[in-house]
């Protein structure tokens, strides 16, 4: 086909012309693409060895593997660009020429792509530690202002597969009484066509509407089973709880010949523990949990995913992901965790008011971090408010004046100018808000890879390079 104009001039156009590539892949990226970068890091600045010799057992028999570096380049582009389904991989090697670079013009089909990960996922998260490291040496971490926050990150299940523990019972004893009478009209079918027909007919096959049933109630069954062991867990710790707190009581009566107010706590026993009727579990990720959304305040099944992230240049220093809906408990492993990733606890954290509690402020750990943690909630966009009452001496109270000082202030209102920017671009610009694996540990795994690749794109942005040995 071809195009003409009368009276105007254009630059050829010939849809129909042939072109010849360069004939080194190379070239066909800019070399300030992120994808020659990630490519770069991974052959020059990451250690694979982990993956790499899981390939050194086996007979050699049979087709040789995709090259593991090939792989890995794939998958952290992929996450790195809000592609991460590995059949979205395999269809972009052939149309996209980023992805054609990084396989060197190879296709591995998506069942590869996603055993790969399956397999190696472990090995793949353990790579944050690495390029944390590469961020320290660019410079972009200096640990000075380390603010902390969570986000709902849907889990790989419907929330509408989920049952609580007093229904589950219901339907326990319903699907018992449909089974028996199943199994009944099952026995008097079977006796009336042996009268008929004589005996002979092996019986043996389920009817459709039995299996079905029969296999339900052993789902019900074991997430019960898995409820109720959990409630004795709980019981147990809390009750390990109670005698510390017991013990403490005592001490005081000892040094002070009094007892202190208050009732003792009740050590609760563990072997009489049971769920309460609202715990819920779900059937498709039994340990993903019903949490509440602090962006659309909808109920959704999903985990909570944590970050530390460092205030010179966003780049996560910590990550994390729990099952509790709230905060409460993950100030104390967040910054330790910062400590074992870099070398060093931070100068200073700040968290909202979820991170709040005396025990964790206080703790032993976070000793010589000077700590900015709301105690108080406070509607979005507020300050901290001033204390209700005067200072009564307690660490809630202290926590509450210090923010009031204009320097407390000052270092409060950094926390979301540091930490919320990095969900919006894990969830906004890159598209992650499911996760894609089942499982508590799958999750943790994978939260550790959408922070790795953050901390990449981090690199990339700053003008980086790796320099080979």
């Amino acid at each position: 086909m071809r195009y003409s104009a009368a009276m105007k001039t254009f630059k050829p156009y010939n849809p129909d012309q042939p072109f010849l590539l360069p004939p080194v892949l190379q070239d066909w990226l800019p070399e300030d693409h992120p994808a020659a970068f990630i490519s770069e890091v991974v052959d020059v600045a990451l250690d694979l060895t982990p993956i790499l010799a899981t390939y050194e057992t086996g007979d050699g028999r049979g087709q040789p593997p995709y090259h593991p570096a090939l792989l890995v380049k794939l998958l952290l582009y992929g996450y790195c660009t809000g592609k991460p389904s590995s059949r979205q991989i395999e269809q972009a090697t052939y149309e996209e020429i980023p992805y054609r670079v990084l396989a060197a013009n190879q296709h591995p089909d998506h069942d590869t792509i996603a055993a790969f990960r399956q397999t190696h996922l472990p090995a793949l998260a353990a790579l944050f530690a690495q390029v944390l490291r590469l961020c320290q040496r660019a410079g972009l971490v200096q640990l000075g202002h380390v603010a902390l926050d969570g986000t709902k990150v849907l889990a790989n299940a419907s929330k509408h597969k989920a049952m609580s523990y007093g229904r589950m019972a219901e339907a326990e004893r319903k699907l018992e009484h449909e089974i028996a009478a199943l199994l009944a009209e099952a026995q008097r079918v079977d006796a009336a066509e042996d009268a008929q027909y004589g005996q002979g007919r092996r019986g043996n096959e389920l009817p459709a509407e039995l299996a079905r049933r029969e296999s339900r109630l052993a789902k019900i069954r074991e997430a019960k089973a898995a409820l109720e062991a959990e409630a004795k867990v709980e019981a147990a710790t809390a009750g390990e709880a109670a005698q510390a707190k017991r013990a403490e009581r005592e001490r005081q009566t000892r040094e002070t010949g009094r007892p202190p107010k208050g009732r003792p706590p009740t050590v609760p026993d563990p072997t009489e523990a049971t769920p309460t009727p609202k715990a819920q579990r779900n059937f498709t990720d039994p340990e993903s949990r019903i949490m509440k959304d602090g962006a659309t305040k909808s109920f959704v099944q999903a985990y909570n995913a944590q970050a530390a992230v460092d205030g010179t240049a966003q780049v996560i220093v910590a990550a994390a992901v729990t099952q509790e809906a709230n905060d409460k408990q993950q100030l104390v492993p967040l910054l330790t965790q910062v400590e074992a990733n870099c070398g060093a606890l931070p100068t200073a954290a700040s968290g909202d008011a979820g991170y709040f509690s005396e025990a964790a402020v206080t703790a032993e750990p976070l000793v010589g971090i000077d700590l900015y943690v709301a105690p108080d909630r406070q509607k979005h966009g507020d300050t901290p408010a001033p204390p209700p009452t005067p200072d009564d001496g307690t660490v809630r109270s202290a926590m509450r004046a210090k923010l009031q000082t204009a320097a407390g202030h000052a270092v409060y209102a950094l926390r979301k100018a540091i930490v919320e920017p990095v969900f919006g671009q894990i969830k906004a610009a890159r598209g992650f808000r499911r996760f894609s694996f089942r499982g508590f540990a799958k999750v943790q795994a994978e939260w550790t890879l959408i922070c790795l690749t953050h901390n990449l794109l981090k690199l990339f942005r700053a003008g980086w390079r790796p320099q080979a040995a």
